[in-house]
């Protein structure tokens, strides 16, 4: 960090810098020098890292308790064995003699905006609604809060009003995903809408991490780094892969937020425990069952198409796929395919090539591309699509929630694989229609035996709609 030495020690940048974060040495943004300072002051407090007692192990980072994930390594300045936690070790290794520091000195003082909200669009009735009880949530620092609405209701724009409300309060916010495509297109929404706020996105290859931005955007992984920092945490999508399953990733949001906060959770398809906590009245929640624009979700069609997993394997497409690419009804529209595994993606890319080329669905072979997790072009393809420049996107459940392309259809195949669970298919199909000029893209299951999962996103999309109407 090229910052000018006095500027690097005043108690304000520090402040900023430093305060509601837990950091490993060589994470704190600061020369040895300024650091031997600031902990000779106590400024910067170290506290361990592995807590090691009585046969009990935890890592204070990311919660994890379970042995399994503990190793030891020798330690070349004690020469000793210290155990280290493998669970977050993506975040670089915390061990029993390498602590955390968390900052001593003063309080930071964030600014209290007085309009901070550049945006100039309008919320529907339902929208407001629902922006409304956030906002009441957030000022009433409500401790959970649950905001359920379709896919393509307007999620981002609902957070407005509270966000606007925490900023002139003058509070701290994260806005979490687990999913880093969702931060990367929140990043210039959220800019455009609160044009004078200092606005960060952190994910693993992000620049500028410094973490000092008033208004946080970070994959759920990042929080791990912050201890009581944020008045205001949002998780977006919270149902998503892996936060649901990682009882590491739940402890680092709670451990992130403040002792009086608030934390808001967006869905489209909340999982078991939320809705049972639901039912009994122990989540406040808000409903929104109809898109911004008004129109329905659309419904998925099942298509059967005989032994489909086998020629998958084989390389081979089915003439059920064929003839829809045939029959399509718009085929302006772009075309975004699902299949489950990144093995498939490679293995089909070619021959599905040449099936759109044959059928005259693109007319020629760069209109059509590829990604996955792994991808290193992961993020320009995923531009390229958005602006058009692709006709064809293929893609694996990466791309099942958090990006908004304006017009296209959606086809998986082998919609029956486990890979796609109930909440996955209904945040497939949400993928279409979610333009008010083009509100009804097709969405198509392609399988050779309908799954309990097929019929139930089927069945919460139906029920979704049915509530739709009443409004």
């Amino acid at each position: 960090m090229n910052i000018d030495k006095r500027i690097l020690m005043s108690p304000a940048f520090l402040a900023q810098a430093l305060s509601g974060k837990r950091l490993l040495e060589e994470e704190v943004p600061i020369p040895q020098k300024c650091f031997d300072v600031l902990r000779s002051t106590k400024q910067l407090i170290p506290t361990p890292a592995i807590e090691n007692q009585k046969g009990s192990v935890k890592c204070i980072r990311c919660g994890n308790v379970a042995l399994q994930y503990f190793s030891e390594y020798p330690c070349g300045v004690c020469q000793q064995n210290h155990k280290y936690c493998r669970n977050c070790i993506q975040m670089g290794r915390v061990s029993e003699c390498k602590p955390l520091y968390t900052w001593g000195g003063a309080a930071v003082n964030w600014p209290r905006h007085s309009q901070p909200l550049t945006w100039t669009g309008n919320l529907t009735t339902a929208q407001r609604k629902a922006a409304a009880q956030l906002q009441e949530a957030v000022e009433e620092k409500i401790p959970a809060y649950l905001c359920w609405a379709v896919c393509g209701a307007g999620k981002t724009e609902m957070l407005f009003p509270p966000l606007t409300s925490a900023l002139k309060r003058g509070y701290r916010i994260a806005l979490a995903s687990p999913r880093v495509d969702v931060i990367r297109e929140l990043l210039p929404r959220m800019g455009q809408a609160f044009q004078g706020v200092s606005i960060e996105a952190l994910y693993g290859g992000s620049e500028h991490r410094t973490g000092m931005a008033q208004l946080i955007l970070a994959t759920t992984h990042q929080l791990m780094r912050y201890h009581q920092a944020f008045d205001v945490l949002i998780i977006d999508e919270v149902d998503a892969f892996p936060y649901y399953l990682d009882k590491s990733l739940m402890y680092a949001a709670k451990q992130a937020v403040k002792k009086q906060s608030t934390t808001l959770y967006l869905t489209a398809t909340p999982r078991k425990n939320f809705r049972l906590q639901m039912k009994l009245g122990k989540l406040p929640h808000v409903f929104v069952p109809l898109r911004y624009h008004g129109h329905l979700l659309p419904v998925p069609k099942f298509k059967l198409a005989f032994r489909l997993t086998n020629q998958l394997a084989n390389q081979k497409l089915p003439n059920a796929f064929r003839q829809w690419l045939i029959h399509r009804q718009n085929p302006k529209r772009q075309l975004l395919l699902f299949v489950p595994k990144i093995a498939m993606i490679k293995e089909l890319k070619g021959v599905i090539t040449s099936l759109l080329m044959e059928v005259d669905a693109i007319s020629a072979p760069d209109q059509l591309e590829a990604v996955y997790a792994a991808d290193e072009e992961r993020e320009v393809k995923i531009n390229q699509f958005r602006q058009k420049e692709l006709h064809v996107l293929i893609t694996t459940t990466i791309l099942e929630r958090g990006v908004t392309f304006p017009s296209v259809d959606v086809a998986v195949l082998n919609a029956g694989h486990d890979v796609f669970n109930e909440a996955a298919l209904v945040q497939i199909a949400g993928r279409a229609g979610r333009s008010a000029d083009d509100p009804t893209g097709e969405v198509v299951f392609f399988h050779d035996g309908k799954t309990d999962a097929m019929e139930k996103a089927r069945q919460m999309i139906v029920e979704m709609n049915a509530r739709g109407r009443k409004i």
